[in-house]
């Protein structure tokens, strides 16, 4: 396996393991009282905004080139720091 390769791999783990966590986050929302519904779904819609902007950077990744995907995996880093450390900032607003 490509070191490409296992970095795929770890990066769709990660987006899975954001996924799980979305749908935590929904069924929050929906046993939750009004007001804070509101603020969950807002919640839920930027974090979904957040891994998708890293899924779209994993699949430039995997159309890219030898040369090309080392320079793109910056970018895919930084769009997964970016959800995790928003997780971070709801996760203990909400749990």
């Amino acid at each position: 396996m490509t070191l490409k390769e296992k970095y795929l791999e770890k990066i769709e783990g990660q987006l899975k393991e954001w996924t799980a966590k979305i749908e935590e986050l929904k069924a929050k929302a929906e046993k939750a009282t009004a007001e804070k519904k509101v603020e969950l779904q807002k919640a839920v819609d930027e974090l979904k905004n957040k891994k998708e902007a890293a899924q779209k950077k994993l699949e430039e990744i995997k159309k890219a080139g030898a040369e090309t995907w080392e320079k793109l995996r910056e970018k895919t880093d930084k769009a997964l720091d970016e959800v995790k450390a928003f997780w971070e900032s709801i996760k203990t607003k909400f749990h």
